[in-house]
């Protein structure tokens, strides 16, 4: 055999070999910068996270701190019989307006009347007495297009309707958007 024939690819392979480990050493230092990097953009978002969840801390203290009002401290004590007056409703609201129609309430179209009539509340009376939380249950078992909506106004609405409130019903109505403060 010929010996240059085995000698000439065995050092072209051991010079390849050497070159690309030193290549290789070379480029390994320009990872340690990016772990650098890496590491203070992962520093700076724990920093991050510790300034929200202090912030988080605080405002729920303000929150605890505050006075409570009870949601329901507008509602009648009990059910007394109001006459319902259409041509009234119908000269302040300007339409006419029919007897326990949920749909005058901000916020209440055809088809959440129909889910609120199927849970029990028909008039506006049920309406008023009912809590926030029974009237979000009910959005929420109707399905998801029901339960974006925001009934927090309507028991007060209702009241308003119940005891004949026309015109305070339209003022507040007009400070509304779609059921909501």
């Amino acid at each position: 055999m010929n010996i240059p024939c085995i000698l000439i690819p065995v050092l072209v392979g051991l010079i390849c070999g050497i070159l690309g480990y030193l290549l290789g050493k070379m480029n390994s230092k320009n990872d340690d910068s990016l772990a650098l990097s890496l590491q203070a953009d992962l520093d700076a978002c724990k920093a991050n996270t510790r300034n929200l969840n202090a912030r988080i801390a605080t405002l729920e203290a303000d929150l605890a701190a505050k006075p409570k009002i009870a949601p329901q401290s507008f509602t009648a004590t009990a059910p007394t019989l109001v006459t319902f007056d259409s041509a009234l409703a119908a000269t302040v609201l300007g339409k006419k307006i029919k007897d326990n129609d949920l749909k005058i309430v901000e916020g209440i179209g055809p088809k959440i009347e129909a889910l609120l009539n199927n849970a029990g509340i028909t008039t506006w009376y049920d309406l008023s007495q009912a809590s926030t939380e029974k009237l979000q249950s009910i959005l929420d078992a109707g399905g998801e297009n029901y339960s974006i909506h925001n009934p927090s106004t309507w028991a007060k609405q209702a009241l308003f309707a119940y005891q004949g409130k026309w015109q305070e019903l339209k003022d507040w109505q007009q400070n509304l958007l779609g059921g909501k403060e």
